[in-house]
């Protein structure tokens, strides 16, 4: 399976979708919103453009199945399954402001083999294969080379409905923001990993993140060097839904803060 040429396809998948999501913030009017949840919104933006990724993807591999975040498309494939977030920080296009993603990725079997984040509103798309470099508008990407804490960026999402591990979640930050340059919340889990890849954050950790949310930027960030673990330091992210990406210098002492008050 060449996996770097199906990367490729996918790209143009997700940039068309992106121009989609661009044109319609133009003309996005509030009224357009519905709400799945608590603090959890969703509009026809959503639900379209996760459309056109399905019908795209279903070209590239006609037998893979679908993870879709607004189940527009409910199929389970036997070896390969596409993982979509076909607006990844809605509601930050719904306020207006420009920090919002697609995010695709693909697994075979339980291994995650591509990964797409097109950022929109800076034309930039991060992708990598199992088998190839990650990259950024087809130049390789790296993270970062901060060996400390004391010398990191760090970015992190806020928990917006689920609460239970609150006290814990505003211990740690509280830690970090003393311990670190800076903490930085942009609202997109999928451009928080993509940042991180490239070296813009150092590390990047939340909770209670959806696999849409996050496997593809998993894939970018292991194949430009980092660490992708969850919060005991193992391998199963999604599974635990506890994530914490690093540059791989610093994954064991933010693994000694996040300890303090995750056990």
């Amino acid at each position: 399976m060449q996996y770097n040429l199906i990367t490729n396809s996918v790209v143009e998948v997700a940039k068309q979708a992106g121009e989609f999501i661009r044109q319609q913030r133009k003309v996005f009017s509030p009224d357009k919103i519905e709400y799945k949840g608590l603090n959890d919104l969703v509009s026809y933006v959503d639900k379209t453009a996760e459309e056109m990724i399905v019908a795209g993807l279903e070209k590239i591999l006609p037998e893979a199945g679908f993870i879709t975040e607004e189940k527009t498309k409910i199929k389970l494939g036997e070896r390969f399954n596409w993982i979509i977030d076909p607006l990844d920080g809605t509601t930050n296009f719904i306020h207006g402001l420009p920090v919002f993603s697609v995010s695709i990725a693909l697994k075979e079997y339980d291994e995650l083999v591509v990964g797409v984040v097109y950022e929109v509103n800076q034309d930039e798309c991060f992708y990598a294969s199992k088998d190839t470099p990650a990259y950024l508008n087809g130049r390789e990407i790296r993270v970062s080379d901060n060996a400390t804490v004391s010398a990191s960026l760090l970015a992190t999402g806020f928990p917006y409905y689920d609460f239970s591990k609150q006290a814990a979640y505003i211990n740690l930050f509280t830690e970090l923001m003393k311990s670190a340059h800076g903490l930085r919340r942009l609202g997109s889990a999928a451009v928080d990993l993509a940042y991180t890849a490239c070296g813009r954050f150092d590390a990047f950790y939340e909770y209670n993140l959806n696999a849409w949310d996050v496997a593809a930027g998993i894939l970018i960030v292991r194949q430009a060097g980092g660490d992708v673990v969850n919060y005991k330091g193992g391998n199963e992210v999604m599974e635990t839904r506890e994530l914490l990406a690093t540059n791989g210098k610093i994954t064991g002492e933010l693994l000694g803060y996040i300890d303090k008050y995750f056990k």
